[in-house]
């Protein structure tokens, strides 16, 4: 049992003595390091404008052990400013994440995570997650991700949950996990991880009937991932980091090499390709690259990393000019009852944001939108007024030619002649 004067911890004890993976895990050899090193980049030279934007980043380098003091300390002031800030409340999530990353690999901010009650806030938001699905038809107040990871934060931190709570809203055929009869394969994945942390949590008395049913869980969930593979990848490249953890603790998939050198071969290819376009995206797949889960946040071995990566910190104004890039035209709607179309001219490079910005200032009444700022990004939350609502499991739904995104609005990159839509949709 790692030693506090401040945290009640003795629940991480059990972490300390059973490994994360159970499975055998796969793992990028030495002489592929070379092929991460762009994921590092893109984080360590990412823009931070605020401590919720690098939550993910804090968490994988602390994680995987990559050092670097400077961003490190800058992400860690920023976090803290953040919480204690009274202008803004962190979501489930954002608290979840901060708590994990904070938290990481015994550091001197477990007093922070003490003084400021964070496992307590977390403990909160969490019931009341659960109050708003009594009352509301099974719908969280976020989602199932969010939900997923507070459970998987207050586990390996000794927060307090209901198992009642949990057998009764994590059944593998719950809704949530779903959009319009899809199911999520980085929500399904989280929810492994947490389910696996209650499971291994020697805390929390469960008879053998609760231990069968949270099992079946874990089992039926990692099926459920493994039927969303295609090429190596679970769902998109961007749930896969989440999937390859998944499967490390719940299956037997990666002990077939096989499973193990189609995954990688598919990350390499999109991490050559740019893929990994935020630093989110970048610190959410490396982890499992390095054989790590988030389970491992409490263990010993937490930031253990004896590798030593290639890595540069580009200073602003030392990059060389390019051309102008130029100019692309793009269609762009808006489908509620009836679709309203347009076509803008965005500078290439731009992103699906761009364009509906575009399209707002030459038609405000038609294209006008709002978003909220997340850890994801930005996150459309209403256009002409009308806003998505968790509790009626309505949101607005991205489209380039006629397929949903695999990124955000504020990630994917537009090529010339898209056609681009927004539309009123239900899951």
């Amino acid at each position: 049992m790692r030693p506090s004067r401040h945290l009640p911890l003795t629940g991480l004890l059990f972490f300390s003595l059973i490994p994360s993976q159970l499975c055998q895990i796969c793992v990028v050899n030495e002489t592929n390091f070379w092929r991460l090193e762009p994921l590092i980049n893109r984080m360590l030279n990412a823009n931070y404008p605020k401590g919720t934007l690098g939550l993910n980043v804090l968490l994988t380098f602390r994680l995987v052990g990559i050092k670097n003091q400077s961003l490190e300390q800058q992400l860690r002031q920023q976090i803290k400013e953040d919480i204690n800030s009274g202008e803004m409340e962190l979501t489930l999530g954002e608290l979840a994440l901060g708590i994990l990353g904070l938290g990481a690999c015994e550091n001197q901010d477990e007093e922070f995570i003490h003084g400021a009650r964070l496992v307590s806030k977390l403990e909160a938001k969490f019931q009341a997650e659960i109050q708003n699905m009594e009352a509301h038809d099974g719908n969280p107040l976020t989602n199932y991700y969010q939900l997923s990871l507070a459970l998987l934060a207050l586990c390996l931190f000794n927060g307090s949950y209901s198992i009642t709570s949990v057998t009764d809203y994590f059944t593998p055929e719950n809704k949530n996990y779903y959009f319009e009869d899809q199911f999520s394969v980085d929500t399904g994945a989280m929810a492994v991880l947490a389910l696996t942390c209650v499971q291994r949590n020697t805390q929390k008395k469960m008879d053998v009937n609760t231990e069968g049913k949270i099992s079946n869980y874990v089992a039926s969930l990692a099926n459920k991932i493994q039927a969303e593979g295609k090429q190596g990848l679970f769902g998109n490249i961007f749930s896969t980091g989440d999937a390859m953890q998944a499967l490390f603790v719940s299956s037997d998939y990666y002990k077939n090499e096989a499973n193990c050198r189609e995954t990688l071969r598919a990350v390499f290819d999109n991490i050559s390709r740019g893929a990994f376009y935020s630093p989110i995206s970048a610190a959410q797949i490396l982890p499992a690259l390095m054989g790590k889960t988030y389970l491992d946040v409490t263990n010993p071995s937490c930031g253990h990393n004896s590798v030593k990566f290639n890595t540069c910190t580009e200073k602003p104004g030392t990059v060389a000019p390019t051309s102008a890039p130029g100019n692309i035209l793009v269609k762009y709607s808006v489908r509620i009852n009836e679709t309203s179309h347009t076509e803008v001219t965005v500078r290439k490079g731009s992103v699906f944001l761009d364009v509906m910005k575009a399209a707002q200032e030459k038609n405000e009444t038609l294209f006008r939108f709002t978003v909220e700022e997340t850890m994801w990004g930005p996150y459309v939350t209403s256009v002409q007024g009308i806003r998505a609502n968790n509790n009626d499991r309505t949101y607005w739904k991205l489209l380039s030619n006629g397929q949903p995104l695999s990124q955000g609005a504020g990630s994917h990159v537009v090529q010339n002649g898209d056609n681009l839509e927004v539309r009123w949709s239900k899951y």
